[in-house]
C-alpha cells in the first residue's frame, strides 16, 4: 500500500477525522473511546457527541502545533480513509484498569510510559481489503520510534481462514498486519487473543 498517506490526526481536519469513524456502526459508537474511559464510566452514561468531543480532543485535530496525537490517519488519492490509535500505553486507562489481555502471565510495568500500544486500526468500508490496515500499522511503528518509544505493542485478534469476524471487532487488528511491520509474538493470554510487539 505505496500510495497510502498516513499523518499523525493533529494534521488532519476534525471533519476528515470524523469521515473515518462515519455516523454509524461500531467505530461512530465508540470512536476510540473503549480503553479511554475513565474509572466508573460506561458508554451507556454519555452520549456519543461527548465520546466525538473526547476523540478531537485527544488527536488535537486541526491544530498543527501539537506536540501530542491519540493516533494516524490514512488518506487514499485524498480521502480519509483509515484509523490507527497509537500513543504511550498508559494513556489507555481501561487497558491498564481492566483489560486482562496485555497482562496476564507477563510482568509489565503498567506505568511504563515508553512502551507504546496500538489498540486500534480501522478502514473505513469501501476500503478495506486494499492494504491500508497494514500501512497503518508501519506507519505505527514509525511514529512510536520518531517519538521515543522504547517498544510498541499490539494486540490483535488470532483469525482462522474462512472465519467470519465482524469489523467491530477486528478493531484490535490482525496477527498479519503486524507481523509484517516486523511485531513478534511475545504472549497469548486468551485462545483468540495475542500479545505481539517490537523493541527498538
Amino acid at each position: 500500500m505505496d500510495d497510502a498517506r498516513i499523518v499523525p490526526a493533529s494534521e488532519v481536519r476534525c471533519g476528515d477525522l470524523q469521515a473515518v469513524f462515519g455516523v454509524r456502526g461500531a467505530a461512530a459508537y465508540c470512536q476510540c473511546q473503549r480503553y479511554k474511559l475513565r474509572p466508573r464510566e460506561a458508554f451507556a452514561k454519555f452520549p456519543v457527541e461527548e465520546r466525538a468531543r473526547r476523540l478531537r480532543e485527544q488527536t488535537a485535530c486541526g491544530r498543527l502545533d501539537s506536540d501530542t496525537t491519540s493516533g494516524l490517519v490514512a488518506y487514499l488519492d485524498g480521502e480519509p480513509v483509515g484509523w490507527c490509535a497509537v500513543e504511550p500505553r498508559p494513556a489507555y486507562g481501561g487497558l491498564v484498569r481492566n483489560s486482562r489481555v496485555p497482562w496476564e502471565g507477563r510482568s509489565e510495568d503498567k506505568s511504563d510510559d515508553t512502551v507504546w500500544a496500538v489498540t486500534c486500526v480501522f478502514v473505513r468500508a469501501g476500503y478495506r481489503g486494499r492494504g491500508v490496515a497494514y500501512a497503518l500499522a508501519r506507519a505505527a511503528v514509525d511514529h512510536a520510534r520518531g517519538r521515543g518509544a522504547r517498544a510498541l505493542e499490539a494486540y490483535p485478534l488470532l483469525t482462522t481462514p474462512g472465519q467470519k469476524i465482524a469489523w467491530d471487532e477486528i478493531h484490535v487488528g490482525s496477527r498479519s498486519i503486524f507481523a509484517a511491520a516486523g511485531f513478534v509474538e511475545v504472549h497469548r493470554p486468551t485462545k483468540r487473543r495475542i500479545v505481539m510487539r517490537i523493541d527498538f
